[in-house]
């Protein structure tokens, strides 16, 4: 008897921004006053595959984007060098995703999908950049890299939120909105999906990212208006309300799938574009946002696809933002350019055995502290200010045990692997720049 091939499945891609390893219940995260913070994303877990080894292509936000759209190494492309793209690179014609590159949903445009990006795009300015150049139908959201959840205002006070490629003004707080299009979109597409027109929606929050306002703060829009990195506030229990509002909306989007008979035949992926900032969790990761430490590019990972993903499922297979791409690519029948081959790899074969793990070498540098990292099995290779250390991820997760003396031989292969990659990457341009929203000088290092 043939086994029957599962249909070619919707898929979310739902990135929440500057969430932390351990922010989640589902990775051990602690509960917030008001209970449990995210028991959606806990029971997509449940009901599908959790990642514990994940990673994002970068510690800060567009270059990992740019990973993500481009399913290969965001070095290739001289906007990625930006650490990140910020509003003084508005007007360039060079700090942005080429139009003309293959994206992810390009190739699954291509493919016959329906294609939307309802969220933060944070991959250069129009008009030479934006989602509609690249490869979406539709767009709603942030141009920039944070805005202020109810004005929508970038750092530099510039109104920032899009319909299409018209700015467009909507009262409301920016997490509700992102799933309110998203639950809309669902709706109108569902009749197609019935069909055999799948769609793919990446949602984009931008929650957890600063400035700290639940959707009862209102009122703190006034007052972080000029410095949105907003130094002198947030804590804790803002912060869980925070991605407790974006679980919520998680939740309203899954009921939308099952209401319209589409969540069997569903692909829904979770992730971070980095690791956590100021007041997230990484327990027991060291280091979060700019950082190559595990805490700053080691994110959570969920994915769930009850037509073919085994519930329950756990996996420890190494895994990057790209290979993501590349797995969806695969799953959705697209092929990619052949000018522009994947450097993603597909996990296709995890998602239907948890324990069908393959070797996976993974690979960063940033400009900010000369930083270079390379994952290779239990083993990491990491440089930071000038300084080689060598670690045992699965025995010491917290990279405190440097075991550079004692393993000579093995960190000078792979510290060479490490420049052997590196040598067919693009230099890091002499004008890229690095721009940190604050220092040691705003609050103690740990």
């Amino acid at each position: 008897m043939t086994e029957k091939k599962p249909k070619r499945p919707n898929i979310i891609f739902i990135v929440a921004d500057d969430l932390g390893f351990a922010d989640l219940g589902c990775y051990g995260g602690r509960d917030a006053r008001f209970g449990p913070v995210s028991p959606v994303l806990d029971q997509l877990a449940a009901q599908g595959l959790k990642l514990t080894d994940g990673y994002s292509n970068s510690p800060v936000c567009s270059p990992t984007r740019f990973g993500l759209m481009t399913a290969r190494w965001q070095y290739r492309l001289r906007g990625a060098a930006e650490e990140p793209i910020n509003s003084k690179s508005k007007g360039s014609t060079t700090l942005g995703l080429p139009p003309e590159h293959p994206t992810l949903p390009s190739l699954l445009k291509g493919a016959g999908y329906r294609t939307a990006l309802i969220g933060k795009w944070h991959l250069g300015y129009p008009p030479v950049f934006g989602p509609l150049k690249s490869g979406y139908e539709e767009f709603f959201g942030p141009m920039s890299g944070g805005v202020d959840y109810f004005t929508h205002c970038s750092n530099n006070g510039t109104h920032d939120l899009y319909l299409g490629d018209a700015e467009h003004s909507e009262e409301g707080y920016l997490t509700d909105l992102i799933s309110d299009r998203s639950v809309d979109y669902v709706q109108r597409m569902a009749e197609g999906a019935r069909g055999d027109t799948p769609f793919f929606l990446s949602v984009h929050y931008t929650a957890p990212h600063w400035p700290w306002e639940t959707r009862d703060d209102a009122a703190l829009a006034a007052e972080v208006k000029t410095n949105l990195f907003h130094l002198h506030g947030g804590n804790i229990h803002t912060y869980h309300r925070m991605i407790h509002h974006m679980d919520e909306g998680i939740g309203r989007i899954v009921e939308a799938l099952r209401s319209e008979g589409l969540l069997e035949d569903t692909l829904i992926v979770f992730t971070s574009d980095n690791g956590g900032e100021r007041f997230s969790d990484n327990w027991p990761l060291v280091g979060g946002k700019m950082d190559l430490t595990e805490g700053g590019i080691r994110v959570p990972w969920i994915a769930c696809w009850p037509a073919v993903i085994p519930a329950g499922g756990v996996s420890d297979q190494l895994c990057m933002t790209m290979d993501w791409s590349a797995t969806m690519i695969e799953a959705g029948g697209a092929a990619p350019d052949a000018e522009y081959p994947l450097d993603g790899v597909s996990l296709m074969s995890v998602l239907r055995d948890p324990q069908a793990t393959f070797e996976r070498p993974l690979h960063w540098r940033m400009n900010h502290r000369g930083q270079r990292a390379l994952r290779q099995g239990d083993w990491k290779y990491l440089r930071v200010d000038g300084i080689d250390y060598l670690f045992n991820i699965p025995a010491d997760e917290r990279e405190r045990a440097n075991q550079a003396g004692r393993e000579p031989e093995r960190l000078a292969a792979m510290r060479a692997a490490w420049e052997t990659w590196e040598a067919g990457m693009p230099p890091i341009p002499a004008d890229a720049a690095v721009s940190l929203g604050y220092s040691y000088k705003d609050m103690p290092q740990r």
